[in-house]
């Protein structure tokens, strides 16, 4: 009788085991939706394109249906494949296809875990669904940073500044960086790799981790004195990082001295005046104050301006002397020096010229004269006395 009910006993499970081993094999196949990062911190506001997989292991190729079962008030979503919105996929057996899950997050999103809940059901009744969960944090692994080192700096006109900046990728994927800056009229803004010579327009970053930089300013040569901000920044497709560096020109101070033609020569008479027409030019970045106009000349001489100072001579103007100067009696026929010179607080700036003095002119004629008369003289001398 035992006998008998261990081979009923052992007769039923073969049964039951008969029965459950088909449906074993078609749960362990079929249908599957997965991602392979189905958990992702964002940010409020942000574009998501999430690669997703239907696989078919079922044992003949399907047509599966995508849906969306379950997702946050607010957020939108569908699925894309070959750059458009799909809603079903054939998938042969033993493959994957592929497709992509965009998701639109509001600005407004509260920080906390949100969860988006997929699905697919094949034309055979297969099903399959997956959830993402997206964590939004207050402070994003993907938000970096563009930091400088003494972004202050102060110089003269003409000065090239370097600033050393660090552009720091704190995402979890590679970035490609675009550089800018905007730089007054006439600035000129260039970007180098650290320990590189090479200016340019955008660079690469490697996931979780910086990229030095050297940002080179240089200013036109006229800048006025005064402080100037330039913005700078580097953008990604998911990047906006910017900040700020400030530079001080100080004042530059030069004068130069010359005439209209730039000649620093003229003739010059004893005891008669001569006029020689100077320019004064402020070659600095700001004004100048109280320019006032001096000589040296040879001794016996007399120098005047008909403007000895200049109360104001404004950055880049120019303006015009007239400088009186008369040789002295002692003076002979031949070349002096004479030197002129503009002096301010700040600067000053010496024209030397080349003086020639000339003899007048009606005495060159008495003196012909005067031997004209002497060889008449001594012709008439010899013509009366000759043949004595």
């Amino acid at each position: 009788m035992r006998n008998k009910i261990k081979y009923v006993l052992a007769a039923f499970a073969l049964v039951v085991l008969a029965a459950v081993s088909p449906m074993k094999a078609q749960a362990a196949g079929g249908l599957e939706l997965y991602t392979d990062y189905p958990g992702i911190s964002v940010k409020a506001g942000d574009s998501q394109s999430i690669s997703m997989y239907v696989s078919n292991d079922s044992g003949s190729a399907v047509e599966a249906s995508l849906s969306i079962l379950s997702m946050p008030e607010g957020w939108t979503g569908y699925f894309s494949g070959n750059g458009s919105q799909i809603s079903r996929v054939h998938v042969q057996n033993g493959e994957a296809a592929s497709l992509t899950f965009q998701l639109e997050i509001p600005d407004d999103a509260a920080e906390g875990s949100y969860t988006v809940q997929l699905q697919t059901v094949s034309d055979t009744g297969l099903t399959d669904t997956v959830d993402l969960v997206f964590d939004i944090q207050e402070v994003q692994y993907s938000q970096g940073s563009l930091e400088t080192e003494y972004a202050e700096q102060e110089g003269s006109s003409g000065t090239s500044f370097s600033f050393n900046t660090t552009l720091i990728n704190n995402s979890a994927a590679d970035q490609s960086y675009s550089l800018a800056a905007e730089a007054p009229d006439g600035w000129q803004v260039s970007f180098q790799p650290s320990g590189e010579s090479t200016n340019v327009a955008s660079i690469d970053v490697a996931s979780a981790s910086s990229q030095g930089l050297t940002v080179s300013v240089t200013p036109p040569d006229n800048v006025e004195a005064g402080e100037y901000t330039i913005p700078i920044s580097a953008i990604s497709a998911n990047d906006s990082l910017s900040t700020e560096l400030k530079v001080t020109i100080t004042g530059t101070y030069s004068l130069a001295l010359s005439t209209p033609n730039q000649l620093l020569s003229f003739d010059a008479h004893i005891n008669r005046e001569s006029d020689v027409t100077l320019t004064v030019t402020n070659n600095s970045n700001v004004d100048l104050q109280n320019i006032t106009l001096s000589s040296s000349a040879p001794s016996g001489w007399t120098v005047e301006f008909d403007t000895s100072s200049i109360d104001t001579l404004e950055a880049g103007a120019t303006q015009e002397v007239t400088a009186h100067v008369t040789p002295g009696d002692s003076a002979i026929a031949g070349d002096y020096v004479c030197t002129f010179t503009a002096s301010c607080s700040e600067t000053s700036a010496d024209a030397e010229f080349r003086v020639s003095v000339k003899t007048q002119t009606i005495w060159g004629v008495v003196a012909v004269l005067i031997i004209l008369a002497l060889i008449a003289g001594v012709a008439a001398v010899f013509k009366k006395y000759g043949r004595r």
